[in-house]
């Protein structure tokens, strides 16, 4: 639970620490942190401790040891962490969050933030349910917050490269798309023990490969079609490994239909190697991903060969978190289709009716409205 008693003696004077540095015209974004148990949050702090663009005001983690070993290996000053959300933001002030909580403590961090007014930004998925993808659409509405969802694959050169192919009608109408999302599975990858404790738990994941890399397909492919819906979801799920993953699927496949489309989405904890790519075909072309910046593409007739090219820069600040983030709330920038709400909102919807589908073993028709 993100709310339990503050342990930590709290300094104003060390609150006004700075991790990064900035200047008058560019001032750093006030950001605190929550959670300790996702993993992405010390590659998220090895790589952007000292980032211009933010500044860490303070950290909640109702673990008292996880503080305790952020505290020694990044520096963090005693004074900058919490055990309880509330407290963190009545004290220092943030002007947004990241969250690296289990995915089921979303909603309560969101509904938090609103009655603070704090902007929040999210590890992927939104929420473990569309129940609760709703009440956090809800907060956010009723608190005027921006609630964003982090994917590394929004920063993929690549992926924008093939929708940017897509939206110029250089493939003519998409008519199907695979997406490939999964790794060896965390256990095989040694991630730590408090984020496999979670990802592994029906109710804190949503499920287990079809929640954790089943999000990413989902959420490129209602990107492609800008924000519609799908008619149908159909999923099956596997546990190839249960002597590991017990109590969650490892293997998913997602089959989403459209009026003249139709998305494959494999989601898995049991390939050899890691990889996140996907295969966008048209009427009259196709597209294919490679890694995060090459692009494989053919365009229409007979006597067309495919190409490969290195993507172009995606621009800034859409080009990575911490600068898209400062710009959003900062700068008034526009919310990328990728990170936004509403997208992640159906993003939920169809992992909800993928998880129902694989359950029932029917086909989930998706309801006309929400």
């Amino acid at each position: 639970m993100i709310r339990i008693a503050h342990v930590v003696l709290f300094s104003m004077l060390t609150v006004t620490l700075s991790f990064g540095k900035a200047s008058a015209a560019h001032p750093p974004l006030r950001v605190g942190i929550v959670g300790l148990v996702h993993g992405h949050v010390h590659g998220f702090l090895g790589a952007s401790l000292h980032s211009p663009e933010i500044q860490i005001v303070g950290i909640a983690e109702p673990d008292p040891r996880l503080l305790s070993q952020a505290a020694t290996r990044y520096g963090f000053e005693r004074a900058l962490l919490f055990t309880d959300l509330e407290e963190m933001l009545q004290k220092v002030h943030p002007q947004a969050v990241l969250v690296y909580t289990n995915t089921y403590d979303h909603r309560r961090v969101v509904e938090i933030c609103s009655q603070h007014g704090v902007h929040v930004m999210m590890e992927k998925p939104l929420a473990v349910s569309l129940k609760d993808a709703l009440a956090i659409e809800k907060a956010a509405h009723a608190g005027k917050i921006q609630v964003l969802v982090n994917y590394e694959t929004s920063w993929y050169r690549s992926n924008h490269a093939a929708y940017d192919l897509v939206h110029e009608g250089a493939l003519g109408d998409v008519r199907k798309v695979v997406i490939h999302d999964g790794h060896n599975g965390p256990k095989d990858i040694g991630v730590e023990p408090e984020f496999l404790g979670w990802l592994t738990d029906p109710q804190l994941n949503g499920g287990g490969a079809l929640f954790d890399f089943g999000c990413y397909g989902a959420d490129l492919m209602t990107w492609l079609m800008d924000g519609q819906r799908p008619l149908t979801v159909t999923a099956v799920t596997q546990q190839i490994k249960p002597e590991i993953y017990s109590r969650v699927d490892d293997e998913a496949t997602i089959i989403m239909t459209y009026p003249k489309a139709q998305a494959i989405v494999l989601a898995s904890w049991n390939w050899p190697f890691g990889r996140k790519d996907m295969e966008v075909y048209g009427q009259t072309g196709y597209a294919i991903t490679v890694q995060g910046n090459d692009i494989r593409a053919r365009r229409g007739g007979d006597n067309t060969r495919e190409e490969q090219s290195a993507a172009k820069p995606v621009p800034a600040p859409y080009d990575n978190e911490l600068s898209y983030l400062r710009a959003v709330i900062l700068d008034g920038a526009k919310p990328d289709a990728l990170s936004s709400l509403e997208t992640n909102v159906t993003v939920t919807e169809i992992l909800d009716a993928a998880r129902r589908s694989a359950k029932e073993g029917k086909t989930i028709a998706l309801p006309v409205t929400r």
